[in-house]
């Protein structure tokens, strides 16, 4: 009975599945948007997604947003960038209301 109880929660929470720039990415032209495909519905009003740069500056247009098409996208514009090493940080919450939250980093040669 318990694993069936600790499925259930695990069920509730979603995870990135993809994301562009990917994960780690080393990238030669300078990316216009970020965006994260998760494994489950968002809720929008609640999840966000921020970059910033080396020195922790919010470097990204503050639009970011769920795709109307698609609830399980989260994106946000990103103005010309220089090169340098990148943040991505997300939260994000599931349409029953538990949420998650990581990042990771990208860099621009």
């Amino acid at each position: 009975m318990l694993l069936c109880i600790l499925t259930e929660v695990v069920w509730g929470h979603v995870f990135p599945e993809h994301a562009e720039p990917e994960v780690g990415a080393t990238v030669t032209v300078a990316p216009t948007r970020v965006r994260i495909w998760f494994n489950g519905a968002l809720e929008p009003a609640f999840s966000t997604l921020h970059v910033q740069n080396s020195s922790g500056e919010q470097v990204d247009r503050g639009d970011g947003h769920g795709d109307p098409s698609d609830p399980t996208l989260l994106e946000v514009s990103l103005p010309p960038l220089p090169p340098g090493i990148y943040r991505v940080i997300w939260s994000a919450v599931a349409r029953d209301g538990h949420r998650t939250e990581g990042d990771y980093t990208f860099t621009i040669k």
